[in-house]
């Protein structure tokens, strides 16, 4: 396999850190909102699970998929690499026009601890199954997409792991900060970090469809920077559109 370049790198790093970031703020939205009202003790037993899920995935996953044709897999992954990053932009284009409301980490701690306080207390010395069941859901849920992205940009090009390298980092900051403040992350600028996750995955999903179609890409490996140009434009452009839209519409309204 041909040596890798920066230009190659960073963009798999940054998709993966930045998405895992995105990922694991709402699931440590989840966790302490257990550990705070049920107890820390479930609250690791369910995170710690989910992990071991993920990893497990990745473990499995990963190497299976290196074993795949690689044409086929860049079709395969480019496809739903460019179909996932859209979403990801099209829902933050959408929230930055204020066409839909933005994603508030305050008001999920706010109704997850209300859901938890409200249910039956467990009894002494037994597992609290619903608190560790609620912790281990919100981090395979939110893990999946990260497993998901970090196979996505690392299988069959050598990227695996500095691609996983990405997502434990971010896992990393979010915990480190969470445990320093220790309430919900409600400053992270989510919606930023999804729509730069929306631009860098849909340019490597256009990059490897093309590579599995057999499309030979002026420039080669570098033709990525220039997709993540026109998808950040395009995405900018939209964004001014759909405000300019919704301020007509609310216009006509009143």
């Amino acid at each position: 396999m041909e040596a890798l370049s920066w230009h190659v790198i960073l963009p798999a790093v940054g998709a993966a850190f930045l998405a895992s970031l995105v990922e694991v703020v709402e699931a440590f939205t989840i966790v302490l909102a257990v550990g705070t009202t049920r107890g820390w003790r479930p609250a690791l037993q369910g995170s710690l699970a989910g992990l071991a899920v993920l990893a497990l995935l990745v473990a499995i996953l990963g190497p299976t998929l290196e074993r795949v044709p690689l044409n086929w897999l860049q079709l395969a992954i480019g496809v739903l690499l460019l179909l996932f990053g859209m979403r990801w932009l099209r829902k933050a284009i959408l929230r930055t026009a204020g066409v839909i409301a933005l994603h508030d980490e305050t008001a999920a701690f706010a109704a997850e601890r209300a859901e938890l306080g409200g249910a039956a207390p467990r009894r002494r010395g037994a597992i609290d199954w619903l608190a560790a069941t609620a912790a281990f859901k919100a981090v395979v849920l939110e893990g999946l997409e990260v497993v998901f992205i970090v196979i996505a940009v690392g299988a069959g090009r050598g990227l695996l792991v500095p691609a996983s390298l990405g997502a434990v980092a971010a896992c990393a900051l979010v915990l480190a900060i969470g445990v320093a403040v220790h309430r919900p992350l409600a400053q992270v600028p989510e919606n930023s970090l999804k729509f730069a996750v929306g631009v860098l995955l849909s340019a490597f999903g256009m990059f490897w469809t093309g590579e599995g179609l057999g499309i030979d890409w002026p420039g080669g490996d570098l033709v990525i920077v220039a997709f993540i140009a026109i998808f950040l434009v395009v995405g900018l452009l939209s964004v001014a559109a759909a405000k300019m839209i919704a301020s007509e519409e609310r216009h006509d309204l009143a």
